[in-house]
């Protein structure tokens, strides 16, 4: 599970999108506008090549607590849909 107290700084999303994966997960989080988009989809391609009926989108105010919000929905997703994300770890 990711940690809010641990995860990327807000910093880092004014120059970058940033990515990783947890157990048959991915996941992406980027500044659109003013807001973060995050993105969950099943492994194994990356963002680009994940079609894009597989992909789960939340977005997210631009400040400290929607960074928070963000992580949370990214661990609520990772619960929620734990037996399609461990299936894709097995491909």
């Amino acid at each position: 599970m990711l940690n809010k107290d641990t995860f990327v700084p807000i910093q880092f999303f004014k120059k970058e999108a940033y990515t990783g994966s947890m157990k048959g997960m991915r996941y992406r989080v980027a500044k659109e506008e003013e807001e973060f988009s995050a993105v969950v989809y099943p492994e194994p391609y990356c963002y680009e090549a994940t079609p894009e009926e597989q992909k789960i989108k939340a977005s997210f105010p631009f400040t400290e607590e929607g960074r928070g919000q963000a992580v949370d929905w990214i661990n609520e997703q990772y619960e929620k849909n734990r037996p399609a994300w461990e299936k894709a770890s097995r491909k």
